[in-house]
This record gives C-alpha cells, sequence and structure tokens, in this order.
C-alpha cells in the first residue's frame, strides 16, 4: 500500500516535465543577476568595513524615530532573528548602532544608529544612491517599474510555493 506522500510522488513525477518550462531561463538570468548584485555590494562596501548585511540594517536605521527591534529588524531583513544579533552585536562593537529599552517590555530592545553610525550612512548613501543606479544605465523608468512589478509579483509566487512545501512536509 502506498503513503500519501509516495502515492503524491508517483503523480508529481508523472505530470512533471522532462524539460525546463518557458520561464526556466528567466529564473536562471534572475539568479545570477541577484548573485552578481550581491557579490558587487559586498566589493562596494568593502571600503567602509561593512558587509551588505550590515549596511542593510543601517540602511533601515536612518530614518530618524526610536528605532527597530531585533524582530523588526529580521522581519525587514528576512532574516532570522538569531543572524540579526550578531549583526548588531559587530556593528555595536564598531559604535555604528546601540540598543534602547522597549519601554513597557524590558525583554526587548530598540536597535538605533549612535552618532557614528548616522555620520557613516550620511557619507555612504551618496555613493550608494549613485551606485544602485548605475546598475540601472540603459534601463528607463518606466522599464524598471515594470521589472519591479515584475519581481513583486515572483516574490509572492514563491512565498506561495514555499507554504504550499511546508504544508504538504507537516
Amino acid at each position: 500500500m502506498l503513503t500519501y506522500q509516495q502515492s503524491w510522488l508517483q503523480q508529481t513525477r508523472v505530470s512533471e516535465p522532462s524539460t525546463p518550462g518557458p520561464h526556466y531561463t528567466a529564473l536562471l538570468q534572475l539568479l545570477r543577476t541577484s548573485e552578481t548584485i550581491w557579490n558587487s555590494s559586498r566589493i562596494f562596501f568593502e571600503r567602509w568595513e561593512l558587509s551588505p548585511a550590515q549596511f542593510n540594517l543601517l540602511n533601515l536605521l536612518t530614518d530618524p524615530g526610536e528605532g527597530l527591534t531585533q524582530s523588526d529588524l529580521s522581519r525587514e531583513l528576512l532574516t532570522h532573528r538569531s543572524n540579526i544579533t550578531g549583526l548588531v552585536d559587530r556593528l555595536e562593537k564598531r559604535g555604528l548602532v546601540g540598543r534602547r529599552e522597549q519601554a513597557g517590555d524590558r525583554r526587548a530592545w530598540r536597535v538605533v544608529l549612535t552618532p557614528s553610525g548616522r555620520r557613516l550612512m550620511a557619507e555612504i548613501l551618496p555613493h550608494y544612491y549613485r551606485a544602485a543606479e548605475r546598475v540601472w544605465e540603459g534601463v528607463s523608468v518606466r522599464q524598471a517599474g515594470i521589472v519591479a512589478e515584475v519581481l513583486k509579483g515572483i516574490a509572492a509566487n514563491t512565498e506561495h510555493a514555499i507554504a504550499r512545501l511546508e504544508r504538504e512536509n507537516s
């Protein structure tokens, strides 16, 4: 007697194409582009001795305000909270961020930019914005908007696929 998973796998194998579908090449190009941008950003941030993840965290904190909790940062950066702790620890050691008690919850901390962190971001951001525009050379603003919308759809489709896999695996 076949288990549900074995039955599902047999059904899936039968219906799966033996060759890539028409979108496969686009997916590969998206992954290559993403990897190229990530590697380029690693090189870009070296002069400030930052990783792209550290910059992304600092960038989230540049808006004036009360800072963000590590849970907020985790959600915004799409990474596990334990990774945020390490990032914050390293940035705090450099004096770029600080932790402030969260009113009403002694277990939660708000992460804020220090004056040194603000000065560093003020130095980096003009270079970063110019580099970001160079990435889009030859692409119109209209085309860039279309790409952004298509990528949002791909991200949503991916999230739905992950949720479906998680349901099937539990």
